[in-house]
This record gives C-alpha cells, structure tokens and sequence, in this order.
C-alpha cells in the first residue's frame, strides 16, 4: 500500500500536506508530453506523489516511468511550487496542499505506454496549442514554463 493510501485510511479526506513531482518532458520538436488524467478527464504532466525514504528525483523517474513507460535520462530542477494555489480536491473528495518540484527533461527513451490505471491518453504538444481542459492545478506551471522558455 502506498503511503498516500496509507495516511488516508487514518485521516480520510481531510487536507494534507503532501510533496510531489511533476515533469516538462520536451521531445526533439520541444513539444511537451502531457497525459490525460483518468479521474477527472483533464491533460496534466506525468508526475506524482513520494513515497517513504525516496527522493525527489526518484519520485519523478519513478512517475514518469510508471505513468508513459518512459526511462528518463537528465533532469533539472526547475522551480518548486506551493502555497494555497495549489490546494486540490479530487474528485473523491481527499484534499492536498501540494508541494510541486517540477523537473524539465529532453532525455527519454522507450516506447510511450500508457497506465490505464491514471492515464486515458498521451500526446505530445506544441506550447502554443495546448489542449484547453489543462487540470487547473498544472494550468499555471504551464504558464510559467511558456512565458520563461517560448
């Protein structure tokens, strides 16, 4: 069982403060893979929450991996995000203020695969026609990311 389920069989929905990974992976066009959330429908970056005594790097090639079938090569931290912009609710009511490392890569190899379990779908693409349902709790990293890199 993973700790995230772990903590909510004792607290049950209330908020938590939890810490997390998201990954900007650009292909060689610089088109951005993001993935469509099976919870609620909406495209966000593959990413996900640490588990006890991992790392943060970890975190992120763990998620990316189990989310795209993907092996990251080089990550860079980019920017960590938090405070109350990123509270969210899921739609099974657990509450999270989340703490966001998010890491930028160009280097992956391997063939997209897609969890069935988190993901309906992934695509790569152009910043400049990203999908419009973005979850909103990815919507302004996206932001951040295109008016500092494009």
């Amino acid at each position: 069982m993973s700790y995230v389920k772990e903590l909510r069989a004792i607290v049950g929905h209330r908020p938590l403060i939890l810490a997390g990974t998201v990954i900007l992976a650009a292909d060689q066009f610089n088109k951005l893979l993001l993935h469509r959330r099976s919870d609620n429908g909406t495209w966000g970056l593959p990413g996900g929450f640490l588990e006890l005594g991992e790392s943060m790097e970890a975190a992120a090639r763990r998620e990316f991996w189990e989310e795209t079938g993907l092996a990251l090569g080089k990550l860079t931290l980019w920017r960590v995000f938090s405070g109350g912009q990123f509270f969210h609710q899921y739609p099974n009511g657990d509450q999270v203020f989340n703490i966001i490392n998010a890491y930028t890569a160009q280097d992956f190899q391997g063939e997209l695969r897609i969890d069935h379990t988190e993901s309906l779908e992934l695509c790569f693409f152009s910043v400049h026609g990203l999908p419009d349902n973005v979850n909103p709790l990815i919507q302004p990293i996206l932001n951040m990311f295109v008016d500092e890199f494009c």
